[in-house]
């Protein structure tokens, strides 16, 4: 059985299939991730029904820079006057609202689809929730001096600046380097920007000792079903 209470999360929080994950700690609380900018208000109303107010939001983690994941980062960070931290390779998406912006793909339809698609169904980072960081994040940057017992992951493929959250239990917040679909079970994400550093990551999870995959869609789960399916 899944046990989250080991590290303190204590509150998962999904919406249109992103998770965010609010994790409590000795100095207030720390956010994984913000999800979509269009479900704001069902995502605050959680956040404040779980005890997070002004000042207690110590930190805001995020795994990537899509804005299905970045959305309400800079709405949250002023509302609770938190702080923001990424990795700085996906800094030209949040700053930009650009999905492709530090991506290799080049092929201009898919870049003009998305482009008027995403708005439509107010989807995109819109001008007002565009932001820069105020913490940059690197692998091996320890957390604990913001009460949470973890080490990051620098984990490409699916951004240059995907990172994942490693806890001192061996339990993994991944973003969207892996997924867990509800038919095949874990599998490598469905969107791939560079597939040699996609597999290095996927790679680089085997060294870990990992228990748990907390994904940024689907359900948490052990570390061995993915390794079954991936094999």
């Amino acid at each position: 059985m899944l046990n989250e209470n080991t590290f303190s999360l204590i509150k998962t929080i999904t919406f249109r299939g992103v998770n965010c994950y609010l994790i409590k700690t000795k100095e207030g609380y720390i956010l994984v991730d913000t999800g979509f900018s269009n479900q704001r208000i069902k995502i605050e109303n959680a956040l404040d029904n779980a005890g997070v107010q002004l000042g207690n939001l110590k930190l805001i983690l995020l795994t990537h820079g899509d804005f299905d994941h970045s959305g309400n980062c800079a709405y949250l960070r002023e509302k609770y006057q938190s702080k923001i931290a990424m990795h700085k390779d996906d800094l030209g998406m949040v700053e930009h609202g650009d999905l492709f912006y530090s991506r290799e793909s080049r092929n201009i339809f898919i870049r003009i689809l998305i482009k008027i698609v995403l708005p439509l169904f107010r989807m995109n980072l819109k001008k007002n929730d565009q932001f820069t960081p105020d913490i940059y994040l690197e692998e091996g940057d320890d957390l604990s001096e913001y009460g949470f017992s973890a080490k990051v992951v620098h984990l490409p493929g699916h951004s240059k600046g995907s990172i994942g959250f490693h806890t001192m239990e061996n339990n993994l917040f991944i973003g969207d380097l892996l997924e867990n679909n509800v038919k095949k079970g874990p599998v490598k994400c469905s969107l791939i920007d560079n597939s040699v550093d996609l597999d290095a990551s996927i790679d680089k999870l085997k060294t870990l000792s990992l228990k748990t995959v907390y994904p940024g869609h689907g359900n948490p789960f052990l570390v061995e079903d993915f390794i079954k399916n991936f094999r």
